[in-house]
């Protein structure tokens, strides 16, 4: 059963240098890399690269990145209870880079809770999840939309599961602008402790006629320390909330192009629809669930 992760994206917690980490894992063994590990994968153009040096300067190029990812987070921490948007995710799964995946989605912060409607491809169309922390015994409950599939009915699924986790490089647990936002807080505080790091920003940006600024950040030279070789996040200038991220490995053979790992858009996002409890139950009449 298939369903969006966000996000991210990416990330988690910031690690310490590389030879503490040598230390802590033995010689050879590859660093801790910030965030989980996706079922997709992880970058392969940096496998059997050298580790990036520890630096230690006052300031360094991700700071001002660092700056407004914090303040919007911070921001969609206070103001933001709840929202409806668009989902498109694309990720790349065991070398594979998947098609476009639409999903219509409610999400509310407290408790975290996710409705989504699968709108496109086909194969996937009308299928329906629902995930509430702390409910359903820790589970998301799916269905399918058609086919031999639907004939199953609702199932009830391990978030980070193989059957749930099919298709997908990060569990439900892991979608939304808040959890985007969070991951990207803390991929910046892990990388700025390494040099090699190129920063810009690229105001006036569109992601669907909404306003933004694209941040993009480069690790030129491949280091195991790093989860993506290029990476670009587009926060939305009104809301100053992240409405995508994507990020790429490094290329296959020098001069090559950058390859995809995974983006995720965020559209016709709207804020605070005072979403309650029915709008994440399986037994609201307005979805398919079957549950009574």
């Amino acid at each position: 059963m298939r369903f969006h992760q966000a996000a991210g994206l990416v990330l988690a917690v910031a690690v310490s240098a590389s030879t503490a980490i040598a230390l802590a894992q033995g010689a050879g063994a590859p660093p801790q890399l910030p965030g989980l590990t996706p079922a997709g994968g992880l970058p392969q153009g940096n496998a059997n690269a050298a580790d990036a040096q520890a630096v230690t300067a006052a300031t360094h190029p991700l700071d001002p990145a660092l700056e407004l990812a914090q303040k919007g987070l911070g921001n969609l921490r206070a103001t933001i209870r709840d929202y409806s948007c668009t989902v498109v995710k694309r990720e790349r799964i065991d070398g594979q880079l998947n098609d476009h995946e639409y999903m219509f989605a409610k999400i509310r912060h407290e408790p975290f809770s996710v409705y989504l409607y699968f709108l496109a491809p086909e194969g996937v169309k009308g299928q329906e999840v629902i995930y509430v922390a702390g409910q359903n015994d820790g589970n998301m409950l799916a269905h399918a939309g058609s086919g031999v599939r639907a004939m199953v009915g609702t199932v009830s699924l391990k978030p980070q599961s193989m059957l749930a986790m099919q298709g997908n490089r990060y569990a439900i647990t892991e979608l939304g602008v808040e959890n985007l936002a969070r991951r990207l807080v803390e991929v910046a505080e892990h990388d700025r402790h390494f040099g090699e790091c190129e920063v810009n920003f690229f105001p006036g940006a569109k992601v669907n006629g909404r306003v933004c600024t694209c941040v993009q950040v480069v690790h030129p030279v491949p280091r195991r320390n790093f989860r993506f070789h290029l990476a670009r996040v587009f926060i939305d200038d009104e809301y100053l909330i992240p409405i995508r991220y994507e990020a790429y490995d490094w290329p296959p053979e020098a001069g090559g192009e950058p390859v995809l790992m995974e983006e995720y858009t965020y559209m016709n996002v709207k804020l605070n629809n005072g979403f309650t409890d029915a709008d994440f139950d399986p037994r609201n009449t307005a979805y398919k669930f079957g549950v009574k």
